[in-house]
């Protein structure tokens, strides 16, 4: 009978802390965060090696040549992009991270677990200053995905020509430009027609077609990171709702207590007088 006891006792104990760490968990922060780390890793992952097969692309089917020196061609502007990914991917790990413990210290079960917990006037800063960053953020991946975009769109015309040289009209010898895309300078010419064997070996490799379909998912992920900013926009106006909240009940809370002392002194002290005057 003890021992039946001792286990239900054992089981209440355990389901309660569970409840209690489950309810502990910023579940808005936690869903954004994984979204965001989801949506920069599609982003960063897949737009590295996009614009790495644009390299290989750009060598064997166009012939374009790496330029001397420091010229800033088509091939140093990929390696500053390559760049750009990488202070991307680190960049936005960290403040996944920051983003991550704020949502888990402004959370009411977190501060009903430590105990006593004073609002005070850094950490409501500290919210303000994330919400600040998340904003401009939402930007900078709003600018991102219009940038995405552009090649996606290049790609699917590359793709679409690919698809439909069958049912081209006999004679008609449609062409691709770089210098249309600003990849090569005016001077240079390089072109790729559709009647010409170096354009049916690049519709018939893989490159062309993981390269385009990389591109699409990079535009995904971006559009994920988007819309975890938003995400952690709308949490973190949410939390700072209720830091400004629990910083007035703090207040309230501290004014309420000093009249109760000084009532309660003057309770005592009257007290004394009145005894002092029996006496």
């Amino acid at each position: 009978m003890e021992e039946n006891m001792d286990e239900s006792q054992s089981q209440k104990g355990c389901k309660e802390c569970c409840e209690r760490c489950v309810g502990s968990l910023p579940w808005a922060s936690l869903i954004a965060t994984i979204l965001l780390y989801m949506g920069v890793a599609l982003f960063c992952g897949c737009g590295h090696e996009a614009l790495s097969g644009t390299v290989t692309i750009l060598q064997n089917y166009f012939e374009v040549i790496r330029a001397p020196g420091e010229t800033l061609d088509v091939f140093t502007i990929i390696d500053i992009l390559k760049y750009i990914i990488y202070g991307l991917a680190a960049g936005f790990f960290v403040f996944g991270v920051l983003l991550l413990v704020e949502g888990f210290f402004t959370t009411g079960a977190i501060r009903d677990l430590y105990g006593e917990f004073k609002i005070t006037a850094c950490g409501r800063c500290l919210t303000a200053f994330l919400m600040f960053l998340a904003y401009l953020f939402f930007l900078v991946w709003l600018g991102v995905t219009a940038f995405t975009s552009l090649p996606v769109f290049m790609y699917f015309n590359v793709w679409s020509m690919c698809q439909n040289t069958s049912v081209v009209v006999e004679g008609t010898n449609l062409c691709l430009d770089l210098r249309q895309f600003g990849a090569v300078s005016i001077s240079e010419e390089r072109k790729l027609c559709t009647q010409s064997e170096k354009f049916v070996k690049m519709c018939e490799s893989n490159e062309l077609d993981l390269t385009f379909h990389l591109f699409v998912c990079a535009l995904a992920g971006a559009g994920a990171a988007v819309i975890a900013m938003v995400h952690f926009l709308m949490a973190l106006a949410a939390n700072w709702g209720y830091l400004k909240d629990a910083s007035r009940m703090q207040k309230y809370e501290d004014i309420k207590s000093k009249e109760e002392q000084e009532l309660h002194d003057i309770h005592s002290t009257r007290s004394k007088e009145r005894l002092n005057a029996y006496t």
